[in-house]
């Protein structure tokens, strides 16, 4: 066989492996240009830190005192096991709830029955400080979801700030 013959080979196995290299690297972008299927999304939409009027731990006075969770896209997400804390450390965790598809639920602070818009903490006590507080949201995994800052804090969701003790 021919030195010619030897390098005109290599040379196609070369180009053959180059061919295949760049066919593997374009697939994913090819892929990517497909539109994504719904990614499930769930944000702290708003939250109500301070109860309008007094703060005298009454039932009323803690219900009035809450936070609100959106699942922004169309799946239900199974939010079992999932937490909603303060800087504190209060911590609310999920049991067997399942937020619908473009849904919203309200977390109240007091005592009450869960429905599947509103839930209850079962507290006797504010949770969330009317100062400056951060509410933050973490799966099943513990892995962070979401957070909302108010007063000196203003890191969740750019830290917009309403007045009134309701911030979203």
């Amino acid at each position: 066989m021919s030195s010619s013959t030897v390098t005109a080979r290599r040379l196609s196995a070369a180009a053959l492996a180059a061919a295949a290299i760049v066919g593997a690297v374009a697939l994913p972008a090819s892929a990517a240009d497909h539109a994504r299927p719904d990614r499930t999304k769930v944000e702290i939409s708003a939250v109500q830190y301070d109860s309008p009027g007094r703060d005298d731990r009454s039932r009323r006075s803690l219900n009035k005192e809450w936070v609100e969770l959106t699942n922004t896209s169309r799946r239900t997400v199974n939010l079992d096991g999932w937490t909603l804390k303060n800087e504190d450390g209060d911590t609310y965790t999920f049991d067997h709830y399942r937020l619908e598809g473009r849904a919203t639920v309200r977390i109240h602070t007091g005592r009450g029955h869960d429905t599947d818009s509103d839930l209850y903490m079962d507290r006797h006590n504010e949770v969330w400080d009317n100062y400056s507080d951060t509410a933050t949201l973490r799966n099943d995994h513990d892995r962070f979801v979401d957070d909302e800052s108010w007063g000196r804090h203003h890191r969740g969701h750019g830290g917009r700030h309403h007045g009134g003790g309701h911030h979203h």
